[in-house]
């Protein structure tokens, strides 16, 4: 089946305190957005990739496109008010039938096997996601001043790529927008689609936070280093 790719980068990521994007930040001379294409890409070079990017940062983007050479192929639409409009304003760039992927922009971490098996599943049943067990207690607030124990062992941290096929996807986001809706599985999970998991990888983390940019430099260049050693 033919695959596509939506990778979702048009948020301002303020939660990281830094004028420029997160998915923006160079991490060893490129910047995040940038490594996130290339996994894809290497897993399948044959991928249509469509980039989800604020409207004021497109031509930054071409800038910075041309400055490092970056030359995979790809389309750019704008992004929405919200993560939903993000990804349907993606969605009118895929025409034909097949698998499509949904990523967020800033998760470079990504390994070729969880991809693979995301797009395996989907092809079977519809609809994959990959997720991590819990492995921190957790408590569930009661009130503002009450909160009980929750039995982790019932609770999964959901990642993405999160793969449909494509019809699958454009009818449920063919519905009007809930506030409920924090990604494509809990769209397609409204629609009446049953949503299968599958087991990611724990380093395939949401670059957030000024802390995650430190592992993500130290991870890139062990990477990088391993590399170069097998030269």
């Amino acid at each position: 089946m033919r695959k596509y790719v939506i990778i979702v980068a048009g948020g301002k990521g303020l939660r990281m305190g830094d004028k420029l994007p997160k998915q923006f930040i160079p991490v060893h001379g490129k910047p995040v957005l940038m490594h996130t294409l290339k996994v894809f890409v290497d897993w399948n070079p044959d991928m249509e990739i469509t980039v989800v990017l604020p409207q004021e940062k497109k031509k930054y983007w071409s800038i910075l496109c041309e400055e490092l050479n970056f030359n995979i192929p790809h389309k750019t639409v704008f992004g929405g008010e919200t993560r939903f409009h993000s990804v349907k304003n993606a969605l009118q760039c895929i025409k034909g039938e097949g698998l499509v992927a949904v990523h967020d922009g800033v998760r470079p971490f990504v390994t070729h096997e969880v991809i693979g098996e995301c797009f395996c599943v989907a092809q079977r049943f519809g609809a994959a996601i990959p997720v991590i067990p819990m492995t921190e207690s957790v408590r569930e607030m009661v009130d503002e001043n009450e909160s009980r124990s929750f039995n982790r062992e019932k609770l999964r941290i959901v990642q993405t790529p999160q793969v449909f096929k494509t019809d699958i996807l454009k009818k449920s986001y063919g519905y009007p927008y809930k506030e409920s809706f924090t990604d494509d599985a809990s769209v397609v999970e409204a629609a009446g689609y049953k949503i299968h998991l599958v087991r990611g990888n724990r380093e395939n983390i949401k670059i957030t936070i000024p802390s995650d940019l430190r592992f993500a430099s130290d991870f890139i260049g062990e990477k990088i280093g391993g590399y170069i050693d097998a030269l």
